[in-house]
């Protein structure tokens, strides 16, 4: 369960309404959600699932109850790849108080074209190609373009990594903005480089005799994963002279 901020100034919320910037809302969701950034949640407001206020001068502001639906949106798409049409829906049959469980977890390749899925590995790893172009909300010739600059890329045949819906969001985000995929390829090529750079370092961590110390690689990639990308986000703002709200 997410835990929301008081309301002190610390936490981005004033003191008189509770409410919360988006900065604030990220931090307290990335204590759930690491890989969270402020364009999901502005993807995820363009797409209708959550309708924070706005200020006089277009500010947004998350009530505790705006907060805690972005987990419920982020945990369904986190555990169960479930497209944002199927979410919506659970929402919605949520807000007129019906019990709706959470549906099972599925595999990469049921109900897609009738398919096994490829391996054993479980769906919160991997995301069958149906299910990648449903949740995105494009179709074939749409993710075979983004397939063709590098921006997405399956593991194995029809099944691709979960961060591909995360990817694919965003792509779709910086399109309507008029940011082509082919624009995007230098992004591309230096996130090859920065997680280069990571694997270089955890390297000696994963061929190490100790199980514990292999075992540690994982948690050293993903917190040198994290800065990597705090760090990128600085210097884009840097760079634009700007800071995000």
């Amino acid at each position: 369960m997410l835990q929301t901020p008081g309301g002190g100034a610390g936490h981005g919320a004033a003191a008189d309404t509770g409410l919360m910037s988006i900065g604030a809302v990220l931090g307290v969701l990335r204590e759930e959600f690491p890989e969270v950034t402020i364009s999901k949640i502005r993807f995820l407001e363009s797409e209708g699932l959550i309708e924070p206020q706005r200020t006089p001068s277009g500010y947004r502001k998350f009530s505790a109850g705006d907060v805690e639906r972005l987990g419920h949106v982020l945990r369904m798409q986190r555990d169960h790849y479930l497209p944002l049409k199927v979410i919506r829906e659970h929402l919605a049959a949520m807000e007129r108080g019906e019990a709706v469980p959470l549906p099972a977890l599925g595999r990469p390749g049921d109900g897609e074209d009738g398919r096994e899925p490829a391996s054993d590995v479980p769906s919160a790893a991997r995301i069958g190609r149906g299910r990648l172009l449903a949740a995105a909300g494009v179709d074939e010739r749409t993710l075979a373009e983004w397939e063709s600059y590098g921006l997405l890329t399956p593991v194995e045949d029809g099944v691709y990594d979960a961060e591909a819906v995360t990817v694919a969001a965003l792509i779709t985000e910086l399109g309507r903005s008029g940011i082509e995929p082919r624009h995007l390829r230098a992004m591309k090529a230096a996130a090859d480089r920065e997680a280069g750079l990571v694997d270089q370092v955890v390297a000696p961590l994963k061929r190490h005799r100790n199980p514990q110390t292999r075992a540690h690689a994982e948690a050293r990639t993903k917190e040198l994963a994290a800065l990597t990308v705090k760090l990128h986000a600085a210097l884009v703002q840097a760079a634009l002279g700007v800071r995000l709200p």
